[in-house]
């Protein structure tokens, strides 16, 4: 008999649990291990920060509120087995899940890193269970689950072990949990917020050792692992297989092995496209102090595959001479705009004739890898009832500046003068993806403004590029945060007011960074609780906040216990 989440707490409040203890949540079924061979003739950091933590203006206090006794709703609501519970809601065309017969934007939770381990099972198995029922009686629509490449077809070309993605998809399908899926082809490990270190599988890393231009490179010769290079998507330097076929046979192996939980359980799948799973090029790498905030990165064409395409768009241009190298005055990692030739405001390369060619090839070129890897994923899971959606970075310093160098280098046209995120909300919207955007918590006058960031003007931006392309938007927060400030600023943002007027767009999801045992803690829970209850009344709801916070406040009063335990379990 499955024990209840008290007993299962008690359970867990002392050591690790072992890969094999007894009394495990979910039993993997014996065809967990999937094995595709390939059949042709040859056979760090989650989430990259765009800020320093101890750039964040802490929270104000909040002042202690009165708890009524009267708790035993609250109590019956996370005592009793999610299986009972009932869900009115549906994930719906559009890009999320959506209350059948009122607004509000869904909340989603973002796993632990290192949810599944080296040994494919799932780690600390019994405190996932506890969290994931403290999660759903909370009202969080779902979580968010890196499914790494490095993983689960680490070893062999080919073959894929999913044992402890099934181990962990079952227990949130036992919970409820709806389940966005993200198709982790990137490096985890070397930025803010990366617990963990998962490579490259490690037959990926072999062949890059033996060629090293498959690696993302700078102009001074740096070889980034965080992601194969763009340039070679189309080129069989795998084994026989190109970098699109080995993303697409994992996310065919993927759908193969969890089809009876698509469009119920798992009801998005996240293509990783880029170092963090974001589309875009790794310019501003935070390993052994490459690149510290708030510096304008460099630009990433220099393996031979990115230089012959370039030499190839000059030659095509009329200017051969512009296809021998990229930009040589753009300066370095940690340099700001003004320090450079190339984005200084007045006169900067970024605005002449050769800028604009350098740099239009530049995001053409990653816009094209987004496409030709969702023309894939949209083939693949067609029919299946699942939406797909692809995150694009929320790069938010020197936005004030005329050439927003950062965002340049990264791959993003952006500037005083040209929409850079139109035409990235446009490739979406031909294969009917969600645009999820990061740094959604931020305020302006939060970050340092002589470096002229302006995350709120920036995700406005976006939010105006969605709404022409006819795009859904889902956010993210791009730091972990648990203050009421964050939070009421990703209800103002969640809920598009573009234009004064109150309207019916709204995001379609949010998710939340990330589930550990700082969330636990009581007055984080109790925050979380209340904002994850406002997200899901709509903004056009006529319900008072005053009352929203006390029946959270209610809610938390009877499972702060349980809860805390379930912190205590994370950290073991």
């Amino acid at each position: 008999m499955a024990m209840s989440l008290p007993h299962q707490i008690g359970a867990i409040s002392g050591a690790p649990l072992a890969a094999d203890s007894a009394g495990a949540a979910i039993e993997a079924p014996s065809s967990a291990t999937v094995t595709a061979v390939w059949r042709s003739p040859a056979a760090s950091n989650l989430r990259v920060s765009a800020v320093d933590s101890d750039r964040i203006s802490p929270s104000p206090p909040l002042s202690p509120r009165c708890v009524r006794p009267d708790l035993s709703v609250a109590a019956q609501a996370l005592m009793s087995p999610a299986t009972e519970v009932e869900d009115d809601r549906e994930y719906v065309a559009g890009g999320g899940a959506q209350a059948k017969d009122r607004k509000g934007v869904p909340v989603f939770v973002m796993m632990p890193l290192d949810s599944v381990t080296w040994n494919h099972t799932l780690n600390r198995k019994k405190a996932m269970n506890a969290s994931l029922q403290a999660l759903k009686s909370a009202g969080v629509e779902g979580i968010m689950v890196d499914v790494w490449w490095g993983l689960v077809e680490g070893e062999k070309p080919g073959e894929y072990n999913w044992a402890g993605y099934v181990e962990l998809l079952e227990m949130a399908k036992k919970h409820g949990l709806k389940v966005q899926a993200v198709m982790s082809f990137h490096q985890c490990g070397g930025n803010v917020g990366d617990s963990c270190t998962i490579p490259l599988p490690k037959w990926v890393v072999e062949e890059i050792d033996k060629d090293p231009d498959l690696a993302y490179t700078d102009q001074w010769g740096r070889r980034n692992y965080e992601y194969l290079s763009l340039g070679c998507d189309t080129i069989p330097c795998l084994k026989g297989r190109t970098p699109v076929q080995c993303y697409s046979d994992f996310m065919r192996s993927f759908r193969d092995t969890f089809d009876h939980l698509l469009g119920d359980t798992i009801v998005e799948i996240q293509v990783g496209m880029g170092p963090a799973g974001e589309l875009r090029y790794p310019s501003y790498p935070e390993a052994n102090g490459t690149w510290r905030f708030p510096g304008i990165g460099a630009f990433q064409c220099y393996d031979k595959y990115m230089l012959s395409s370039l030499k190839a768009a000059a030659e095509a241009f009329g200017k051969p001479e512009w296809g021998h190298t990229g930009p040589t005055d753009a300066g370095e990692y940690n340099n700001w705009p003004e320090d450079t030739n190339f984005f200084k405001k007045e006169g900067g390369g970024w605005n002449s004739e050769y800028g604009e060619f350098f740099l239009t090839w530049y995001s053409e070129l990653l816009i094209a890898h987004g496409e030709r890897i969702l023309q894939s994923a949209t083939n693949i899971f067609e029919n299946k009832g699942v939406k797909i959606s692809v995150k694009v970075a929320g790069i938010h310093w020197h936005y004030g500046t005329r050439s927003h160098a950062p965002e340049l280098t990264a791959g993003y046209y952006n500037t005083r003068f040209r929409d850079g995120y139109l035409p990235i909300a446009q490739m979406l919207a031909r294969h009917g993806a969600i645009f999820n955007f990061t740094c959604i918590e931020m305020r302006d006058h939060e970050q340092p403004q002589d470096a002229l960031c302006a995350p709120e003007k920036l995700v406005r931006q976006v939010a105006l590029a969605t709404q022409q392309a006819e795009v859904p938007l889902a956010g993210e927060n791009a730091l972990p945060r648990y203050d009421d400030t964050a939070h009421e600023q990703i209800l103002q943002a969640s809920a598009l007011n573009l234009d004064g007027s109150s309207g019916d767009r709204e995001m379609c999801a949010f998710t939340y960074l990330r589930m550990n045992p700082e969330l636990f803690q009581p007055d984080n829970w109790r925050r979380f609780v209340a904002f994850v209850k406002k997200m899901g009344e709509g903004k056009d709801t006529n319900k008072c906040w005053e009352q929203v916070e006390r029946e959270a406040e209610h809610f938390v009063h009877v499972t702060q216990p349980l809860v805390q335990e379930a912190a205590v379990a994370l950290m073991h």
